[in-house]
């Protein structure tokens, strides 16, 4: 029982963990991902994303049983109904979970137990730009602050060092602080 415990911190499997990432220093090919998304308009700002195969470690994942669904709307004021987050509050649930999730592992990893681990993201955005009323205006978020509460059985400094590493680690994270090239095609009919 002591080495199942020992063996499963924060509710990861660090013998799993470190096993794969030896696997990967091993063979980089196999850490080569495509995650997609399907989308489709229901109506007005209603959408909804389905989510479930993805290719990994070298073929095609069909692990998932079913797809997981995600509605997107916006609020009354700017002309949905409210039929779910708006796309930038997915972006904030996004990031925070990507932040979140790195932070557990290098937890983790690291022999920390965590207690708990809460965020706040706030997101700055003037929507003149997006709504096309003035150029002068991006049409995405001006800024972004994250606000983390961690307790864990760590020195402060320590969990300090793991929220630095997490973030280091975060693929959103790098996603929305440094870009990344996006293609869009249209097929007309």
């Amino acid at each position: 029982m002591t080495q199942v415990q020992e063996r499963v911190r924060n509710g990861v499997d660090t013998e799993q963990m470190f096993g794969t990432l030896d696997l990967l220093k091993q063979q980089p090919e196999l850490a080569k991902f495509t995650f997609r998304a399907r989308n489709r308009w229901i109506d007005g700002a209603h959408n909804r994303s389905t989510i479930q195969g993805f290719y990994a470690a070298g073929g095609e994942d069909t692990s998932r049983e079913a797809a997981f669904a995600v509605d997107a709307g916006e609020p009354a004021i700017l002309l949905g109904t409210d039929t779910g987050p708006n796309p930038a509050e997915h972006l904030l649930h996004a990031l925070a979970a990507c932040l979140t999730t790195s932070i557990v592992y290098v937890a983790a990893a690291r022999k920390v137990r965590l207690t708990s681990v809460e965020s706040v993201l706030e997101g700055d955005m003037d929507v003149q730009g997006a709504l096309g009323l003035d150029d002068r205006h991006r049409n995405g978020f001006t800024s972004i602050r994250v606000a983390f509460r961690v307790e864990g059985d760590a020195p402060a400094e320590k969990l300090r060092e793991v929220v630095a590493r997490g973030r280091a680690r975060s693929a959103v994270y790098d996603m929305v602080t440094h870009g990344v090239p996006v293609d869009v095609e249209v097929d007309a009919a």
